[in-house]
């Protein structure tokens, strides 16, 4: 019996060893379709208004983020648009508009409005996510601080637990976000690894296999925000691709 668990150990450290070296592929595979989301103005200084993370679903035509990310207000003079590197080195703004919106899982599901598609990422099937799968996450940690360039955390599923999304706001507990938390909750994926703000909207990526199984959507906070920047809890929460793959069907 004993010699039966020393094997089977030995056989789950080869299987996360292996995990582990396959990492660097699934990042270089994978960071031409997570890109930079912001508002454009060109009377602003800066003119690019960073806002959080969106990546490339589907036909390359089209990108998943938060709800939150892109919020509801409209502004005449400003647009809705990706930052995307060129092989030169430079970045090329690329317009996106809003096809439709899933609030009560606080996504939203954008649409390139010209140019060549972008690499999509693959969504998992639902089993895919799990407590302790081994995960990636994605995205531009606060912002420009860091520069445009993706950068990736490691972390566990940790737990799937049911939450209920509060709206952002008290001005927002409108009739349907009230009817919402009335319906109950959903489940909700909690990482065991660190995002910050500009996390938001990027993808959770099995880190065997570069698949979408969540999107990154909050940090849990001790204290203030700016806690979450020099203590981070090194808790995050994340929607799972089921919600991205029905929102992705709507199109």
């Amino acid at each position: 019996m004993q010699r039966r668990s020393l094997l089977l150990a030995a056989a789950a450290l080869g299987m996360a060893r292996q995990a582990l070296a396959d990492v660097p592929g699934v990042i270089a595979a994978t960071r031409a379709s997570v890109l930079p989301i912001g508002r454009f103005d060109p009377l602003a200084s800066p003119r690019f208004g960073f806002r959080g993370t969106a990546f490339a679903v589907g036909d390359g035509r089209h990108l998943v983020t938060n709800q939150h990310v892109v919020g509801d207000a409209e502004d005449a003079l400003a647009q809705w648009v990706v930052q995307q590197p060129l092989p030169d080195g430079a970045s090329a703004w690329r317009r996106v508009e809003v096809v439709s919106r899933d609030r009560e899982h606080d996504l939203v599901l954008l649409r390139l409005q010209d140019g060549d598609p972008l690499p999509p990422l693959v969504l998992a099937d639902d089993a895919v996510l799990r407590e302790g799968l081994a995960v990636l996450l994605m995205g531009f940690p606060i912002g420009g601080i860091l520069g445009f360039q993706p950068v990736t955390h490691r972390g566990m599923v940790s737990s799937i637990a049911p939450i209920a999304l509060p709206a952002a706001n008290a001005r927002q507990l409108r009739d349907q976000a009230l009817a919402t938390l009335r319906r109950g909750s959903f489940d909700i994926a909690q990482l065991d690894a660190t995002a910050y703000p500009g996390n938001s909207g990027g993808p959770v990526l099995d880190a065997a296999t570069g698949q979408v199984v969540a999107v990154v959507n909050m940090v849990l906070v001790r204290g203030s925000r700016e806690a979450a920047l020099s203590s981070p809890s090194g808790i995050s929460y994340a929607i799972p691709g089921r919600w991205v793959r029905a929102l992705v069907a709507q199109r």
